[in-house]
């Protein structure tokens, strides 16, 4: 068995002087980072990284936090010193202090010891840091044989910490474990699929493959074991617990993915305005596709007789094709794009996990393009008015813009601000700014992919009602076509989300167990674009009929990540 990340003292920040100022601080930390999570070292291209997995016991998860309190005390030296209130040192710092206090708040209230999602959680990074992985040689190969030999002691770290968790009366949610149940069988095999880790390793080389096969064999085994334990231990121990986390636990996350401290009600009525809004401009699209329909009825109308791709290769390459187009039309007139930024994969994602498409940002040095990732569902027809928008969400100018382009001007800023210090809702709201930007730039002509593309405007705008919505347990509005003065639950989530979306009903489900297992997270899409929009209209009245759209397009995407707190006012200056 491959041993797990060394011991913390080997990992401290001693070489981290006392004249460090705060940048200086923060790459320090991204270093000792890697070392206790090679997850992240792997991310932003470490080829060291490629041979561990984290400790994700308890023990594991104190080494992490006493990495945070040991940064936060040398910032605090740091922000002392001579030359530590330029922008470029406030900044970084503000950001620093920050994601690392809002970190250690979540693990100090041992959030860790009940992280069980369908999509976020130690087992769901396992799997998804093995698609990252390189596998261009054999001596690739030879470090994935080490990983999968690390993957059954991740399992057990984070399985010990879970059975802490469940001794502290600190539960996950039932109806996110029941589904990591199922993904966890489908990660191990059932009948004749052979299984996630199997089926990674069959294109390795004959030269490894009795010990690439004896180890996917070895991770197998302990997923199945970590599924039997989560079906016949966990999930009995936790029956009953309720599925929204509260507002004390909903405001310590929102703070986490969103890098402010909202007022969560004010929020929540936004996302009610912007459900009137959206409503009645879907309407106006539903009456050309199909007159006389309603929304979701011209949607469904599309479903079937709408424009789709057929075939998943042809998906992949179409995706391929509508970024490359999104590229050569924006670099130069919209943006500045050096040569490597212009660079994306579209990719499939592997079977068993959730059903939302999802971005993995480039590697430090690009070795490793972004990469979009489609997961199919099953589903070999695609409608084309559900994918263009989601891709210029997930791929140009959404997610791939920003995050290459923090990767590329990393050296004019700190390491960290261009890659582990992101704010979940900064990233989300430019990706949601993209869409709209690109309705604003006339790229949705027709109604089929404008009504697409309010659809998934109005998915984000749901997200904040029945996020925040559930979580507080708040009444719904009189003025709601949908249930007026009853208080949300889970199960009026679901159906007020079916009701107003275009997407199958796998999908709505695994949604709303996403947004129950992380609480905070969804918000940020729409909330995030406000922020982002806010920003531009303050530096557009700033600056008069001088304003350069492209110039703050590019100063906006290199200043790295900030938090909602620090966003709108960066974004006014420009």
């Amino acid at each position: 068995m491959t041993e797990g990340p060394p011991p913390y003292e080997d990992v401290r920040m001693s070489d981290t002087s006392s004249s460090a100022l705060p940048r200086q601080v923060a790459d320090a930390y991204v270093d000792a980072l890697i070392e206790l999570d090679p997850i992240t070292g792997t991310y932003l291209g470490v080829p060291e990284s490629s041979r561990r997995l984290p400790d994700f016991s308890p023990a594991g998860q104190e080494a992490s936090a006493e990495l945070l309190r040991e940064t936060l005390r040398k910032l605090d030296a740091a922000e002392r010193l001579p030359g530590a209130d330029s922008d470029a040192e406030r900044r970084c710092g503000r950001l620093l202090r920050e994601r690392l206090t809002a970190e250690l708040a979540v693990h100090d209230a041992e959030e860790g010891l009940r992280a069980v999602s369908n999509l976020s959680s130690p087992a769901h990074s396992i799997t998804e840091v093995f698609t990252l992985t390189p596998t261009a040689t054999d001596e690739d190969w030879a470090a994935v044989v080490e990983r999968l030999r690390a993957v059954p002691a991740a399992y057990e770290g984070y399985r010990a910490s879970l059975a802490l968790g469940l001794e502290r009366k600190l539960y996950g949610g039932p109806r996110a474990t029941a589904t990591f149940v199922e993904q966890l069988t489908e990660w191990g095999g059932e009948g004749e699929a052979a299984g996630f880790f199997a089926e990674f390793v069959a294109p390795g080389p004959a030269s490894l493959r009795a010990e690439l096969d004896e180890a996917a064999g070895q991770a197998t085994a302990s997923a199945l074991a970590l599924r039997d334990w989560m079906r016949d231990v966990y999930a009995p121990g936790i029956e009953g617990a309720p599925d929204p986390v509260g507002r004390e636990r909903y405001a310590r996350w929102s703070r986490l993915y969103n890098g402010t401290d909202l007022d969560l009600d004010e929020a929540y009525a936004y996302g009610w305005s912007e459900y009137h809004r959206l409503l009645a401009e879907m309407r106006t699209e539903a009456e050309k596709v199909l007159p006389g329909s309603g929304p979701w009825e011209a949607l469904a109308h599309l479903d079937v007789h709408g424009k789709h791709i057929e075939g998943v290769d042809e998906v992949r390459a179409w995706l391929q094709g509508l970024m490359d187009e999104a590229i050569e039309a924006l670099d130069g007139t919209h943006f500045d794009l050096a040569e490597r930024v212009r660079k994306v994969e579209s990719r499939i994602a592997p079977p068993g996990g959730a059903a939302a498409p999802y971005y993995t940002s480039p590697s430090e040095d690009f070795s490793r393009p972004g990469r979009t990732w489609l997961p199919t569902m099953g589903e070999t027809r695609f409608p084309v008015y559900d994918l263009v928008s989601t891709w210029y969400h997930e791929g140009v100018p959404g997610h791939h813009l920003q995050l290459a382009q923090w990767t590329h001007v990393a050296d004019t800023l700190s390491r960290y601000q261009a890659s582990v210090g992101m704010v979940s809702a900064n990233a989300e709201g430019w990706a949601l700014y993209a869409e709209r930007l690109m309705d604003e730039l006339g790229f949705l002509p027709d109604p089929e992919r404008r009504l697409g593309y309010l659809d998934a405007q109005m998915m984000r705008a749901c997200r904040v009602i029945v996020d925040i919505g559930m979580h507080l347990e708040l009444e719904i509005p009189a003025d709601s076509p949908f249930h007026p003065g009853e208080r949300w639950t889970p199960g009026l989530a679901q159906e007020f989300f079916g009701n107003h979306s275009g997407r199958p009903a796998d999908f709505v489900e695994s949604e709303l167990t996403r947004y129950l297992s992380m609480p905070g997270q969804a918000i940020g899409y729409k909330l995030g674009e406000r922020a982002w929009l806010l920003g531009r209209e303050n530096a557009r009245a700033a600056h008069g009929d001088a304003f350069d759209l492209k110039a703050w397009h590019m100063a906006a995407l290199s200043q790295g990540s900030l938090g909602l707190d620090d966003l709108v006012d960066e974004l006014s200056r420009l």
